[in-house]
């Protein structure tokens, strides 16, 4: 609060502050300093046009005004006495003139048509005061040079800019004694002063109450400390010591004009008024309240708004305390950080030095791999040279031989030994080459490694934000549904987690997870309202949850034959027409699959009959996945079905058949079939006629359209079709 306290021209606390028309404050000794002689024609200190040039200091905004008066103490380390000091002359008038020219200070908001007056369209931020009632002239006349649109009104003889907002202010000849003494800022200074309870700067331990105050070195001695440390001698006897300034008294506000207390307070107006001013001309018919109402209701209005500022200043005091431990967090977690990150780049650093250590010992093992054979292709030259020597060494005493008989004992055997030495000689030793290289024919294949330091970085190891799901590309086809999202922004995603409800706003469950940022998910419930979300995933933990995105499967099912469904390609079954025509070639029963399985809803089907030219019965109805393909539909307990001839049909399933039903095919003829799992019962038309009643009931699972045909029969079926109305369940 101390800010709030001190005047924006001296920097010290408030000594007869004095309340501007811009609700700004300042020392009345301030005031008289910086307020200026105006003539007409004479330039202007600079003032702002406009509303908006509030000054950029942080204190002393909109003051309230209220009782209370006199001097306080000095807060710690400023002058008490500062106005005597510090406004020099003006100080000193200061208060006789406040309370012996009586006068009265008309502010901007004294009334609204004064307030019109004071301040111009464009808020020119002139102001006007006077020493009398009202101000001398708010009429214009004509513009100022230098300052825009400011108009000075007539008889005006000082002027004074507001150091906060720039405003300028016109006073008569009374100049700033016209403002109005700013009472309750004197009570808050003193109120504050005594609280601050003034105590000696000297002491070093349980300082005392200070007894006097020196203004030129601005330090509080008590009585043993100034004997000490400000001794009234040498250059010191020449400073002034005084007492400090004490509290003030309470005193009532009084009417400047009429010397009454001021007991009503003008609603028209906005001033306070004593009984007198009342009674006079300018309050007839204006609306007057008691002024301890007045005071009671803005003191209500005041704290009412306080307690919501209070709030919020509560709120910013515990997110200031979140933020100073979060500081603290921040320290200890990378002070933690930092440690792991010390531990795996000395690790990183063994794990090459240990590599370093292979990679020398498999040179050295090479090395000495390649001096053992260079020494061993050594010892056998040395051998072989060994072993001619001695035989050209023989030949040579053998040709010294003189005797005739005994040279052509060894003669012929010495020309073959020589002959074939020289021919091993050139084999073994002239074209011999070193079995190893003296160089080393290798290198070492840091690149990798290197790329890989240069790329050393820290990763995200937070929980990855949301992932975003891509309405223009998602989609829903027949029984699936395609979801696509995009990843989260600034994340490290190892994978993603898909969820789908059960169509009825029922639980999630997941559906895919892995990397990719689009999944189609199949076999789900026609006619059914599925709603997806996503979330990523990394080691660090699990992010959220994208929003809901609802896919509506199709109302009706539109599906073909699935030949790999059927058997594949050793099935002998021949499908045409985009899979939606099925024949045979042999007389051995295949059954034929549709591409879809049902698990609930009403789906209907037809079969037109494109060839019958054997005397065959092909069958008609549902299947399970594991039914048997190379049997008539309705020999096994996977298969519910109709089989039908040119005169009559059976319902089968498990081998049993029951139910003869008159009514036969021919070629042209159409089959449906009706799989109702809202009621779970199976039902068959033949030329859009039930052919019986309802030929099985409590059908639960999943089923695929099937049926089973051999040779000399041609099938059709067509799909997405609506269920006809039956009369009987």
């Amino acid at each position: 609060m101390e800010d709030e306290l001190r005047c924006p021209t001296c920097k010290q606390l408030y000594a007869n502050p004095v309340l501007l028309p811009c609700f700004h404050a300042l020392c009345l000794g301030c005031a008289l300093d910086i307020q200026t002689p105006y003539s007409p024609g004479s330039a202007l200190p600079g003032a702002v046009n406009g509303a908006g040039a509030a000054s950029t200091a942080g204190h002393n905004g909109l003051h309230g005004s209220g009782g209370g008066a006199g001097g306080g103490a000095a807060a710690p380390g400023t002058n008490p006495n500062g106005p005597g000091t510090r406004h020099s002359s003006h100080s000193s008038a200061a208060s006789t003139a406040s309370s012996n020219t009586g006068s009265e200070s008309v502010t901007s908001d004294q009334d609204q048509s004064d307030k019109v007056s004071i301040f111009s369209e464009a808020d020119s931020g002139v102001v006007c005061c006077s020493n009398t009632s009202r101000p001398v002239s708010y009429a214009g006349t004509g513009l100022l040079p230098g300052v825009g649109n400011v108009v000075a009104p007539p008889g005006a003889a000082y002027c004074l800019t507001c150091p906060l907002c720039r405003k300028l202010v016109f006073f008569d000849d009374g100049g700033v004694r016209n403002l109005p003494t700013y009472r309750a800022m004197e009570a808050i200074v003193d109120r504050f002063c005594a609280r601050e309870a003034l105590r000696c700067q000297m002491c070093e331990t349980d300082p005392k109450v200070a007894s006097l105050i020196c203004e030129q070195c601005e330090i509080r001695y008590c009585d043993a400390c100034r004997e000490l440390t400000h001794p009234a001698r040498g250059p010191l006897a020449k400073h002034t010591l005084v007492k400090p300034r004490g509290a003030a008294q309470q005193r009532e506000s009084v009417c400047g004009e009429h010397e009454e207390t001021l007991s009503q307070y003008c609603l028209s107006c906005k001033a306070p008024a004593c009984g007198l001013c009342i009674g006079e001309l300018r309050h007839q018919a204006h609306d007057v309240q008691s002024i301890n109402v007045t005071c009671k209701a803005q003191k209500t209005e005041l704290s009412h708004n306080l307690q919501q500022l209070s709030e919020k200043a509560r709120s910013t005091t515990e997110f200031i305390q979140r933020l100073k431990g979060m500081s603290d967090k921040v320290t200890e977690s990378c002070m933690e950080f930092e440690r792991l990150v010390h531990a795996q780049c000395e690790a990183l650093i063994q794990a090459i030095h240990d590599r370093r250590e292979y990679l020398l010992e498999a040179i050295r093992m090479d090395k000495d791999t390649k001096i053992r054979i260079l020494k061993d292709q050594q010892s056998n030259c040395t051998g072989k040279l060994q072993q001619t020597t001695g035989l050209i060494q023989f030949c040579i005493e053998a040709l010294k031989e003189t005797d005739s008989a005994a040279f052509l004992q060894v003669g012929s055997m010495l020309i073959n030994r020589v002959t074939n030495t020289d021919m091993t000689w050139h084999q073994e030793v002239t074209n011999a080459a070193p079995r190893v290289s003296p160089i080393v024919d290798l290198t070492l294949d840091d690149a990798a490694l290197a790329r890989a330091i240069d790329n050393l970085n820290f990763i995200q190891m937070r929980a990855p934000m949301t992932p975003t799901i891509l309405p223009s590309d998602c989609s829903a086809e027949n029984n699936s549904v395609t979801v696509a999202w995009q990843p989260p922004n600034h994340s490290f995603v190892e994978g993603y987690v898909l969820e789908l409800d059960d169509g009825s706003g029922g639980e999630f469950r997941e559906v895919y997870c892995g990397k990719e940022t689009i999944c189609t998910v199949d076999g789900l419930h026609f006619n059914s309202m599925y709603n997806a979300r996503v979330k990523a995933f990394n080691s660090a933990g699990e992010g959220e949850y994208s929003e809901l995105i609802g896919l509506q499967t199709a109302e009706v099912a539109w599906f073909t034959f699935d030949p790999v469904l059927s058997g594949g390609a050793g099935s002998g079954l021949i499908f045409s027409k985009n899979n939606a025509t099925v024949s045979v070639e042999g007389w051995e029963h295949r059954v034929a699959l549709g591409s879809v399985g049902f698990s609930r809803g009403v789906h209907y089907w037809e079969f037109t009959i494109d060839n019958y030219t054997a005397d065959t019965d092909p069958a008609f109805g549902v299947a399970r996945i594991d039914v048997a393909r190379n049997k008539m539909l309705g020999k096994d307990e996977k298969s519910f079905a109709m089989y039908i001839d040119r005169q009559r049909s059976w319902f089968q399933h498990n081998s049993v058949h029951e139910r003869r039903v008159e009514g036969g095919i021919t070629t042209g003829s159409t089959i449906g079939v009706l799989l109702d799992l809202e009621r779970h019962t199976l039902s068959f038309l033949v030329n859009e006629m039930p052919q019986g009643s309802v030929a099985f009931r409590d059908l639960y699972g999943v089923f695929y359209p099937a049926v089973s045909i051999n040779r000399g029969v041609t099938l059709t079926m067509h799909t997405a079709m609506d269920a006809p109305k039956m009369d009987y369940f």
